[in-house]
C-alpha cells in the first residue's frame, strides 16, 4: 500500500481511525529523505493493515513544529494513539521491519499503565 501524503487537516483522523500509523517526517531538499523513501515505500507494500504517511515538512510547518521536528528525515510511529517510538534518521529496510515487529508486539495496557505511573510520578 502506498504511502499517503498526510496533512495538518487529516492527521487526527488517521491516527484515531487506526490501530497503527507509521509517519516519515521529510522534505524535497533532503538527500537522507529522498534515499529512504524507497525503503519507506518498500516496506508500506509489506504491510497492507498499517498506515504509512508522509509529512512534507516544508509544506506542514505547523504539524512539524508540533511534533518538535528538528532532523529530517524523522520516523514517528502511534499505536492506539499512543506515539511509540520517534527516531531521527533513516533505517535501513531490515532496521525498519524491526521496529515495525516489535510495535505489533507490544503490550499496550502496560504502555499505557507505564505512561500512567510517569504521569503521575
Amino acid at each position: 500500500m502506498a504511502a499517503m501524503e498526510m496533512t495538518a487537516e487529516d492527521f487526527e483522523e488517521t491516527i484515531t481511525t487506526n490501530d497503527i500509523v507509521v509517519i516519515d517526517f521529510w522534505a524535497p531538499w533532503c538527500g537522507p529523505c529522498r534515499s529512504f523513501a524507497p525503503i519507506f515505500e518498500k516496506v508500506s507494500d509489506n504491510h497492507s493493515d498499517i498506515v504509512f504517511a508522509k509529512v512534507n515538512t516544508e509544506e506542514e510547518q505547523a504539524l512539524a513544529g508540533h511534533f518538535q521536528i528538528r532532523s529530517i528525515p524523522t520516523l514517528m510511529i502511534f499505536r492506539e494513539q499512543v506515539i511509540i517510538f520517534a527516531e531521527a534518521g533513516m533505517l535501513s529496510e531490515p532496521q525498519l521491519e524491526h521496529v515495525i515487529a516489535q510495535v505489533r508486539t507490544l503490550d499496550m495496557d502496560k504502555v499505557r499503565a507505564d505512561i500512567a505511573a510517569q504521569q503521575e510520578g
